[in-house]
C-alpha cells in the first residue's frame, strides 16, 4: 500500500532530488529506458511520472527534433524543476495523474514511465490508462526497483534509519520505490490491463557518489523518506542524515562510494 506522504514532493525535495539522487541512480536507467523507446521510432512519445526529467532529458538527446514529447507528472513542482533543467528541445509539460490522463484514446506510439509505476495506488488502472493512449501496435516501457536487498545504498539507509527509530521505523524506501519488483504480479497486471507480448529484463548498474554524505542527503532529504523523518521528530533530519552518512562510509569507505543497484525493465505491446 503507498502512504499518502509517499506521493508528495515538494518543498526543498525536488531540488535536493534532482542534485543529489537523479545523478546517484537514476541517470544510468533514463539512458536505457530512453534508447529502447527511440529504437520505436516514435511519432508521438507520451511520459508519465517524469519527475524532474532525467528521462526527458535522455529522449530528447536520442529522439528527433520532429518526435512529440508530452512529460506528465502529479506534482507540478517536480515539473517545475525539470523545466528549468530541460535544454533547447521542445517538450510539453502537462500536470496529470496516470491513473487518469487527460489525453484521447490512441494519442501515442509509445508511453514510457521512469520508476514511477511503484507509486500507483492501483496498479492495473495505471497500465490501463497507458494501454488507453497509446496507438494500435504501440508499446508501454517502464522500470521499477528490484528488491532493497539488491540495491545497496538504500538498503544501507533504511537499515540504519531502523536502528534509529526502531518503536516505528521508516519504511519508505522499501515499501514504494522496492516494494514492487514481482514479476509474475506484473505480468498478471499487466495482461489485466489488456497488454501482451510482455518482455522484462534484469539490469544492473553502479550507484557512485563523491560522498557518503552525498549518498545520505540524496535518500533523507531529497525522497519522501524525509517526509517520514521529520514526523517522527521536526529536528531530527540532520541527526538522520549524519547516521546514514556515517553507515554508508563504515560499509564503503571515507571517499568516493560505489554501491550495486538493480532495476528491472519491462516492455508491453
Amino acid at each position: 500500500m503507498v502512504e499518502t506522504t509517499d506521493k508528495v514532493f515538494a518543498g526543498s525535495i525536488p531540488e535536493i532530488y534532482d542534485r543529489f539522487m537523479v545523478p546517484l541512480i537514476f541517470e544510468p536507467y533514463a539512458v536505457d529506458l530512453a534508447e529502447r523507446v527511440a529504437a520505436l521510432a516514435p511519432n508521438d512519445v507520451l511520459e508519465t511520472a517524469a519527475g524532474t526529467g532525467v528521462l526527458t532529458r535522455a529522449l530528447g538527446e536520442r529522439l528527433p527534433a520532429s518526435t512529440h514529447v508530452v512529460a506528465t507528472d502529479l506534482n507540478q513542482a517536480m515539473l517545475d524543476q525539470a523545466a528549468k533543467r530541460q535544454p533547447t528541445r521542445a517538450v510539453e509539460w502537462k500536470q496529470a495523474d496516470a491513473l487518469g490522463l487527460p489525453f484521447a484514446d490512441r494519442s501515442f506510439d509509445a508511453v514510457a514511465c521512469q520508476f514511477g509505476a511503484m507509486f500507483f495506488p492501483d496498479k492495473v488502472q495505471g497500465y490501463r490508462e497507458a494501454r488507453r493512449v497509446l496507438r494500435p501496435g504501440g508499446r508501454f516501457l517502464f522500470n521499477v526497483w528490484d528488491k532493497i536487498a539488491d540495491n545497496e545504498f538504500a538498503d544501507v539507509v533504511t537499515q540504519t534509519l531502523a536502528e534509529m527509530f526502531p518503536a516505528d521505523p521508516p519504511r519508505f524506501m522499501a515499501r514504494t520505490p522496492h516494494g514492487h519488483h514481482d514479476v509474475e504480479r506484473i505480468r498478471r497486471d499487466l495482461a489485466a490491463a489488456g497488454f501482451s507480448d510482455v518482455s522484462i529484463d534484469a539490469v544492473d548498474a553502479r550507484s557512485r557518489a563523491p560522498s557518503a554524505r552525498h549518498v545520505a542527503i540524496a535518500y533523507c532529504q531529497g525522497t519522501p523518506l524525509r517526509n517520514e523523518i521529520e514526523a517522527r521528530g521536526a529536528t531530527r533530519l540532520e541527526e538522520a542524515t549524519d547516521r546514514a552518512a556515517a553507515a554508508v562510509a563504515q560499509r564503503f569507505g571515507t571517499a568516493a562510494v560505489d554501491g550495486r543497484i538493480r532495476a528491472i525493465v519491462i516492455s508491453a505491446s
